[in-house]
C-alpha cells in the first residue's frame, strides 16, 4: 500500500514555525525566507485542508488542527533525524546527549555517569553543562537535568530527589571549634556560616535565617560570615575547614560518606523544587535512554520526607 506522505520540506518549515512560534525565527534557524516559510506553510495547509496557524501581530498561534499536526510531525521528524544520523555516521556504539546544570553535573552526575558506563561500554554519551532553558530540538538533546521542570511543558518529566539542605562542615572545623562538636549549631559564631549566594533565577532557596528559625534558635547575623557564589564552592569551603555551610545533601553525599563532611544537625529544609529528569516523548526508544533514568533515580541515595 502506498504511503500518504505530505510535502516533507513544507512539514520541515510548519514544525520549526509552530516550535518557534515565528516564520521569522523558523526562517533564521532553516536559512531561508519567512516568505519561503510562509509558502510551505501554505502548502501543506492546502494539502492537508486544514487551517494550522492563526497570526497574532508577528507571532502564529496553532489552531486545534495544527497542535494535532505538530505533535505528530515533531515526533516523526525526529525519528527521521535520528535514524538519518545514525545511518550517515556509521556508528556501532549508541550516544546519548545529555544536558544539566554546572552543580549537578560536577557534585552528583559525574560518578553516577561513570559508573554507568562501565557496565554499558557500548553506550557514548555527551554531557552539556548549560543553564534553563535548553533547546532539545535544536540542540539534539535527549536527557536534561535540572532543578525543576517549569521550562518544559509537555514532556516526560521524571522526579529525580526533592533535595535537602543542612549544616556541613569538616572534622577540622570540630577540631578548631570544640565547642561545635559538643553543642551543635548553637556555639557556631555568626562569622563561620558560608551563606549560598544562588542568584537573581532563584527565588525560593532556603537560607541560614530559615533554617535557624526552624531549628528554633536564634537568627544569625547574616552581614558576618562568608558568601560564596555556587552550592558547590561552597561544600569545597566546608569540606577545607574554613566554616559550616548550609549545603545540599545529595551535592554532599559522597564527602558525607568519607567522612570529609559531617552534619552538626538533623534539621533539615527542603529545597523548593525537585531535582528532575526531563525528556521528549519522542526520545523513549533512545538506545540506552530509559536504562540510564532507571540507574539515575536508583542512584539516590537519601530522598528527605516532604
Amino acid at each position: 500500500m502506498p504511503l500518504t506522505l505530505p510535502p516533507l520540506n513544507s512539514l520541515r518549515a510548519f514544525e520549526a514555525a509552530a516550535r518557534n512560534g515565528s516564520y521569522v525565527a523558523a526562517a533564521e534557524e532553516l536559512s531561508v525566507s519567512p516568505a519561503a516559510i510562509s509558502q510551505h506553510v501554505k502548502k501543506l495547509e492546502e494539502f492537508l485542508g486544514k487551517q494550522l496557524f492563526m497570526r497574532s501581530n508577528n507571532r502564529v498561534i496553532l489552531t486545534d488542527a495544527g497542535a494535532a499536526v505538530y505533535s505528530g510531525a515533531a515526533d516523526a521528524l525526529q525519528a527521521i533525524s535520528e535514524f538519518t544520523d545514525q545511518v550517515m555516521s556509521d556508528r556501532s556504539r549508541s550516544r546519548l546527549v545529555i544536558s544539566t546544570i554546572s552543580s549537578v553535573a560536577e557534585r552528583w552526575l559525574e560518578t553516577k555517569l561513570a559508573r554507568f558506563a562501565l557496565i554499558n561500554p557500548n553506550l557514548r554519551f555527551d554531557l552539556r553543562v548549560e543553564s534553563d532553558p535548553v533547546d532539545f530540538a535544536r540542540n539534539n538533546i535527549d536527557l536534561r537535568i535540572c532543578y525543576g521542570a517549569g521550562h518544559y511543558p509537555g514532556m516526560t518529566v521524571v522526579k529525580l530527589i526533592h533535595d535537602e539542605v543542612l549544616p556541613l562542615c569538616s572534622p577540622a572545623y570540630l577540631d578548631r571549634v570544640p565547642a561545635a562538636r559538643m553543642s551543635g549549631m548553637g556555639a557556631v559564631p555568626d562569622q563561620d556560616l558560608i551563606h549560598t549566594s544562588w542568584g537573581p533565577a532563584f527565588v525560593s532557596h532556603p537560607t541560614w535565617a530559615s533554617w535557624y528559625a526552624q531549628a528554633g534558635l536564634p537568627a544569625p547575623n547574616e552581614t558576618k560570615g562568608y558568601q560564596i557564589g555556587t552550592s558547590g564552592l561552597v561544600l569545597d569551603m566546608a569540606r577545607d575547614g574554613i566554616g559550616v555551610a548550609l549545603g545540599q545533601r545529595m551535592m554532599a553525599e559522597d564527602d558525607m560518606a568519607s567522612g570529609k563532611l559531617v552534619a552538626l544537625s538533623d534539621t533539615g529544609i527542603a529545597l523548593g523544587h525537585p531535582y528532575c529528569l526531563v525528556y521528549p516523548n519522542s526520545k523513549t526508544r533512545r538506545p540506552g535512554l530509559l536504562g540510564l533514568t532507571d540507574w539515575l533515580t536508583n542512584s539516590v541515595t537519601s530522598t528527605p520526607p516532604e
